[in-house]
């Protein structure tokens, strides 16, 4: 017990010193070092009312300045109030970074070398508290990815800088703004993503939309009371043009048309049908929406820092592949993903190679859920399917003398090349622990499906030719299709590694701003939409 007797010991003569310091008419600076050693020493220090959170930082931000206030006029102050009040903007909460504390001290003084020094030291304590907590917001995002997901692999560092060197070069600069911008630099989805919250937010200002009763499915031609509902509520987003007067109970082609483009946004079979899926997206509050659109902000700023890299994404909750370079979506494939039970992990690694013809070896967890139950209600099954068992020193097993009661195979099952091969004709790998990767299937009438959670965790691809082709190039392209119709198994490397991240967004954007919305197939928004709620919270680097 002695260790945090002395401590709290040493915090006590710590607070003296500043109290001390300020009843003898000690400097700022002095005040500051006080602080600044109460901090280092307690854990804890609190200004204007407000706790301190930089417990590494900002002590190094005043030992680098020899102590003296950072802040030294009120028009670099009034910027970084504005850039608090702009957070919002962002989808954070400027509570976060002592939003209130900071105006109201702020309304109070005309010059900074008029206040008192302990004023002028608690005031500027404050502000680098709040331009270290705000930085590390839109650098690295509020929310701890790791803590909500154990496969998360991406970095929350700086690399290559000291933060305390790069906060006090933000402090210095000729603008606060121009240099967030040029050390946080964003890709064009994170613009896109503040446009559309100030758009469903200002929708949410005016009153919302009402929601659509339920009943059979409207289709062109029918009439129905429902039908101007359902007209203003489309008109809300966009999807209808504002109609010079009321609908009336005629759902006709111009609304017909509105709902598909409504369904096309939302991950929908756009019939132009307003059926029960329809009329659920529909109702959908826009303050669901509003949390999606803050979710894919959150989840920008934790991944999308580099507008300069060339990457492929795959976006698990809106099955798509997307291959991305300097801002600009080249190209871009539907996918199936893993079922919510097998859920595909979020992570990101580097593509390397990729395999034609492949053979696919079952694993385990497959074997238990999927091929053990199919084995013993038909033992023909492993031959129909081409799956060839071999033991530990690579002998072929006869599947016909196999006890099939355990539930774990006494040997390897090894699918053989070929079309019906579960991986297709192509696999892309990108080794990780996780042994997922991108590959071709045979199960081609999947990718017509609204939803498709289908497979046991690797994405399958729609177009495996043309995402070699954005790989290989054409060339390589025809080198693949040559290997293809050869039947041999092959493996072709990449000129350089290509970035994948495997994300889960369910909210998109367009270049022309259109906002689209995916379901939550693996409920995972909640839980980021509750961090963002919850007080500021200082890791253990800041």
């Amino acid at each position: 017990m002695r260790k945090p007797i002395e401590a709290a010991r040493v915090a006590v003569a710590v607070v003296l010193l500043v109290w001390q310091a300020a009843a003898f008419g000690q400097s700022a600076s002095d005040l500051i070092r006080a602080h600044v050693e109460e901090l280092r020493v307690g854990g804890r220090l609190e200004t204007l009312g407000q706790p301190i959170a930089s417990r590494a930082v900002l002590p190094r931000v005043y030992e680098n300045r020899e102590f003296e206030p950072a802040w030294e006029n009120l028009r670099r102050v009034d910027e970084l109030l504005e850039m608090i009040d702009q957070s919002y903007f962002e989808g954070l909460d400027p509570s976060d970074y002592h939003a209130a504390a900071l105006h109201s001290f702020r309304a109070t003084v005309t010059d900074l070398g008029a206040l008192t020094a302990d004023d002028r030291a608690a005031f500027d304590i404050l502000l680098t508290d709040s331009i270290i907590r705000l930085g590390y917001h839109l650098r690295f995002g509020k929310v701890d990815p790791s803590a909500l997901d154990p496969n998360w692999n991406q970095s929350r560092a700086l690399v290559g800088e000291d933060a305390a060197v790069t906060i006090q070069k933000a402090i210095a600069s000729q603008s606060l703004h121009e240099f967030a911008a040029r050390v946080i630099p964003r890709v064009f989805l994170y613009d896109r993503f503040k446009a559309a919250l100030a758009q469903y937010r200002a929708i949410e200002a005016s009153g919302g939309w009402r929601s659509v009763p339920a009943g059979q499915t409207l289709k062109a031609g029918i009439s129905d009371e429902r039908v101007p509902t359902l007209a203003a509520r489309l008109a809300v987003t966009g999807d209808l043009p504002t109609p010079a007067a009321p609908y009336g109970t005629l759902y006709d082609e111009p609304l017909a048309a509105a709902v598909q483009r409504f369904q096309s946004r939302h991950g929908l079979a756009a019939d132009g049908a307003a059926g029960p899926a329809t009329l659920a997206a529909l109702n959908v509050p826009v303050a669901t929406r509003i949390d999606q659109i803050r979710v894919s902000l959150e989840r920008a700023r934790e991944v999308f820092y580099d507008p300069e890299s060339e990457f492929l994404v795959v976006n698990v909750a809106g099955f798509q592949l997307y291959h991305v370079r300097r801002g600009e979506i080249l190209w871009r494939t539907r996918v199936q993903v893993g079922q919510p039970y097998r859920q595909t992990p979020i992570f990101r690694a580097e593509m390397t190679y990729l395999v034609v013809n492949p053979t696919w070896t079952v694993p385990p967890t497959v074997f238990r859920n999927d091929i053990l139950p199919a084995v013993r209600r038909n033992p023909a099954y492993l031959a129909s399917r081409q799956i060839d068992a071999f033991d530990s020193r690579g002998a072929a097993v006869d599947p016909a003398t196999v006890d099939w009661s355990g539930r774990n195979p006494p040997f390897r099952l090894v699918q053989r090349p070929g079309p019906n091969n579960a991986l297709g004709r192509i696999k892309f790998m990108f080794p990780n622990e996780h042994a997922v990767y991108l590959h071709d299937t045979p199960s081609r009438d999947l990718f017509a499906r609204d939803s498709r959670a289908f497979s046991s965790g690797c994405i399958r691809v729609e177009n495996p030719l043309e995402l070699a082709e954005q790989l290989l190039g054409e060339r390589g392209r025809t080198r693949v299709e040559n290997l293809i119709a050869s039947g041999r198994t092959e493996t072709v490397f990449l000129n350089k590694p290509m970035t994948v991240m495997l994300l889960y967004w369910t909210a998109e954007v367009d270049a022309a701003g259109k906002v689209s919305f995916f379901s939550d197939v693996y409920q995972r928004d909640a839980a980021v939409i509750a961090a963002l709620e919850e007080p500021f919270r200082a890791p253990p680097t800041l």
